[in-house]
């Protein structure tokens, strides 16, 4: 994770490249395997992660290009959520991080959206590539999944883009390490792969590295 200040500069220039409306980016949300608590690893948007920096599921960003407002929309997790993955931070806490103070229950997304709408005020999303996020934006904007399909924000694409394909010297250093640590990771697999052995025993090693 980079600064406050890093996460909230990228924030204002997107809103800045869109001018206008609500930014609306989806956060993933879990994956199941084989029933409703049992999940694959979790992995969050890249862009959610981008101009958020919050690996949590199931939440929502409004960046709002008129007022400059930043929101995470969320909600916390059950008694019978941390059953299964322990004692967690909250979402205001993890938001504060990259510079967002303001939180508030999914179940405000719909009216936010519904009321900008109501207001003639454009909403900006980029193509959603997972079903649960098509349905989501349908519910919440009352059009039609067909609507949605096509009617992703060129702008918003483009200001995303224009960002994310242009890396700043602290994103260049952490991309040097990741390559060093991909490169340790195949290393440790190779000298320690022998024959006979099991996937799952290398992969324990590769994951110790």
């Amino acid at each position: 994770m980079f600064s406050k200040d890093t996460y909230i500069q990228r924030r204002n220039r997107l809103k800045k490249d869109v001018s206008h409306g609500l930014i609306v980016l989806l956060g993933n949300e879990e994956s199941s395997i084989n029933f409703k608590d049992n999940w694959y690893h979790f992995r969050q948007d890249s862009s959610f992660l981008y101009f958020c920096a919050v690996a949590l599921p199931s939440l929502t960003a409004i960046f709002d290009c008129d007022s400059g407002e930043d929101i995470i929309l969320g909600d916390e997790l059950t008694i019978d959520d941390i059953v299964w993955t322990g004692p967690q931070p909250s979402i205001a806490s993890l938001a504060e991080k990259s510079g967002i103070t303001n939180t508030a229950p999914a179940s405000q997304i719909e009216t936010t959206l519904k009321k900008a709408q109501a207001d003639g005020r454009t909403i900006h999303f980029i193509p959603p590539y997972r079903e649960e996020h098509v349905t989501k934006l349908a519910t919440w904007t009352g059009k039609s999944v067909a609507e949605i399909r096509s009617g992703e924000s060129v702008p918003l694409i483009k200001a995303i883009i224009a960002q994310r394909n242009i890396k700043t010297a602290e994103e260049i250093v952490e991309l040097h390490k990741a390559v060093d640590l991909t490169s340790d990771m195949h290393l440790a697999a190779m000298k320690y792969a022998k024959p006979g052995m099991k996937e799952a025993e290398i992969a324990a090693k590769v994951n110790q590295v």
